[in-house]
């Protein structure tokens, strides 16, 4: 059975059409409609509910040593209060999700994980720990809030002390009071906007959700959905797990190499993205130029010869025109090559552009 955020009944109250995601039931847009939401976090700010996501402690004398092995990314520099983005791989060099690593302190780290793989990746993370250390997955007792937007910091300083913010972009900080509520701030997000996401107990989630929203209403902001958020990360050029990444596409295959450290000591999949040796095909954003769009796994051509498929698209509507992201061949990767992407059995053009599509001004 589907389970529900705190926020669930703020979205009915809000008219959010509920559709079941990633074992949850969340709003994928409300009555104001998808291109409303996405323009809205464009131009002002849009608060969503992403209580969905997993969150996992790791604590103890080992918890870095344990960090170091489980991700791609390097730790060992990082400072109280850094956030830093990782993948996560398994043995072969695939990824088993990407994740958000916060540093709490030297001996105790969150790790912020995907809903969809929140309990595959806690067992893959238990039986690979050693030494002293434990793990918590504390998914359950936490609500997340994302606000974003250009307008975030001003509405968000009505209702907390602006100086109790963190500064620094993958930053966060604990107990901001926000009106009597405690949350830990971070300046993360999944929108290509600058903006925060709030991380409070349970019980004072409804409460968060209507003073954001009581907040910034003198600013444009409005509740957004699933499917904002994804059109938001698609523009951004962020990958999500199971579309631009999974068990069997490496993180270099996905363009996701500034975050794989090969010169660390070692990590769970080094040798196997070491052994697949140079890749053979690489995530590229298309501007579709013909008639359509092209949604996931779509066959790309160059001619008659296919050489890829697309793993996310959509209308994009800041742009006012179809993208996608795909997984192609390197030698047909060029920017500005002409492609056909076949949309149900129809061959539509498209162009091989930079990633992002959006970069926020």
């Amino acid at each position: 059975m589907d389970m529900k955020t705190p926020l669930y009944d703020c979205h009915v109250a809000e008219e959010g059409k509920i559709v079941p995601f990633a074992g949850y039931l969340l709003p994928v847009q409300y009555k104001s409609g998808i291109i409303a939401e996405h323009m809205a976090v464009r131009n002002a700010a849009g608060v969503f509910d992403v209580s969905h996501m997993g969150e996992v402690i790791i604590k103890g004398k080992d918890a870095l040593n344990n960090i170091q092995m489980l991700v791609t990314n390097d730790c060992s520099r990082m400072k109280d209060g850094q956030v830093k983005y990782s993948p996560m791989c398994n043995e072969e060099g695939g990824v088993v999700d990407d994740v958000l690593i916060y540093r709490i302190s030297e001996e105790e780290y969150l790790v912020v994980v995907n809903a969809s793989n929140r309990h595959k990746d806690v067992e893959w993370m238990k039986a690979h720990l050693f030494g002293e250390v434990r793990l918590s997955d504390i998914s359950e007792e936490l609500a997340l809030i994302a606000l974003q937007g250009p307008l975030s910091t001003d509405i968000l300083g009505k209702i907390s002390e602006v100086n109790e913010l963190p500064i620094k972009y993958y930053a966060f900080k604990e107990n901001v009071n926000v009106s009597g509520i405690s949350c830990m701030v971070s300046k993360t997000g999944y929108t290509g906007e600058g903006g925060y996401e709030l991380c409070c107990k349970n019980e004072d989630a409804v409460k968060l959700w209507e003073l954001l929203l009581d907040a910034g209403a003198d600013e444009g902001l409005i509740p957004c959905g699933l499917g904002a958020r994804d059109t938001l990360r698609l523009e951004a050029g962020m990958p999500l797990y199971g579309h631009e990444m999974d068990d069997d596409i490496s993180p270099i295959e996905a363009g996701l190499g500034f975050a794989v450290k090969l010169n660390k000591e070692n990590f769970i999949g080094k040798k196997g993205i070491i052994d697949r040796g140079t890749p053979t095909r690489t995530r590229v954003g298309l501007k579709i130029t013909g008639r359509g769009i092209a949604r996931e796994n779509c066959p790309v051509f160059i001619g008659d010869k296919e050489i890829g498929r697309t793993t996310s698209g959509t209308h994009s509507p800041y742009l006012g025109y179809p993208i996608a992201m795909a997984l192609v061949d390197v030698d047909n990767s060029i920017l500005g090559a002409e492609l056909l992407v076949d949309v149900r059995g129809r061959k539509i053009t498209a162009e091989i552009v930079e990633i992002p599509f959006y970069i926020r001004q």
